[in-house]
C-alpha cells in the first residue's frame, strides 16, 4: 500500500483522500499550517492553480523522486473566460519543468469533489483521467484510484494535460453558469 500526501485540506483534497482511504491507503492530509509533515510517495497537489509556485519553492527539492499528481485547472476565475496558461501549454507542463526529478501526473482535474465522494456521475462510476510521462507512475496512481472504487483511464503522455485541462475547464464553467450540478459532470463510457 502506497502512502499518499495531500497537500490541500479543501473539498477536492478530502475526496481524494477518501478515495485513497477506501482502497487501503496511508492518507496524510497537509494544510497550510503543516509545514514539517512528511511526504508520501505519491504526492497530490490538491490547490489552486497559483499555489503550485509557492510548493515548488518550498518543497520542490522533497518533490524530487516522488510521484507529484497535479490536480489544478489554471482557469481565469475572475472571468471564467480563459485558460491562465499558454495555449500549447499546461500547468502539468509547467509543473513538470519546474520539478524534473519528480514524476508528475496530471489526474482528477476533469472530477468534482461531489462525483469523487460518491464514486459515481449519474448512473457510471466515476473515472479518473491520468496524463503522464512515466507508465509506472500511472500504474501506480490507477491502482490507487481502483482500489477505491473508482475507475481510472490513461490518457496518454503529459502532452494530453492539456487537454484535460481544457475539458476542466469547460466543466467548471458550466457548473459555475448552473448548466450542469457540482455534483455532476463528464461521465466516461468505456
Amino acid at each position: 500500500m502506497a502512502h499518499i500526501s495531500i497537500i490541500g485540506t479543501g473539498n477536492m483534497g478530502q475526496a481524494i483522500a477518501a478515495v485513497a482511504g477506501r482502497g487501503g491507503h496511508t492518507v496524510t492530509l497537509i494544510g497550510k499550517d503543516d509545514a514539517d509533515a512528511r511526504l508520501g510517495d505519491v504526492v497530490v497537489l490538491a490547490v489552486p492553480y497559483p499555489a503550485l509556485a509557492d510548493i515548488v519553492a518550498s518543497r520542490g527539492a522533497e518533490l524530487a523522486g516522488r510521484i507529484v499528481v497535479d490536480i489544478t485547472n489554471p482557469v481565469d476565475f475572475a472571468t471564467f473566460d480563459s485558460l491562465t496558461v499558454a495555449a500549447d501549454g499546461s500547468a502539468a507542463a509547467e509543473l513538470a519543468a519546474a520539478l524534473p526529478e519528480s514524476r508528475v501526473l496530471k489526474a482528477f482535474n476533469t472530477n468534482f469533489a461531489g462525483t469523487l465522494a460518491a464514486g459515481t456521475v449519474g448512473a457510471l462510476t466515476t473515472t479518473v483521467l491520468i496524463a503522464g510521462d512515466d507508465a509506472d507512475a500511472k500504474t501506480t496512481l490507477a491502482g490507487i484510484v481502483a482500489a477505491g472504487g473508482l475507475k481510472a483511464i490513461d490518457a496518454g503522455s503529459l502532452r494530453r494535460a492539456r487537454e484535460l485541462e481544457a475539458l476542466g475547464f469547460l466543466q467548471i464553467t458550466l457548473a459555475a453558469g448552473e448548466k450542469i450540478s457540482w455534483t455532476g459532470g463528464f461521465g466516461v463510457i468505456a
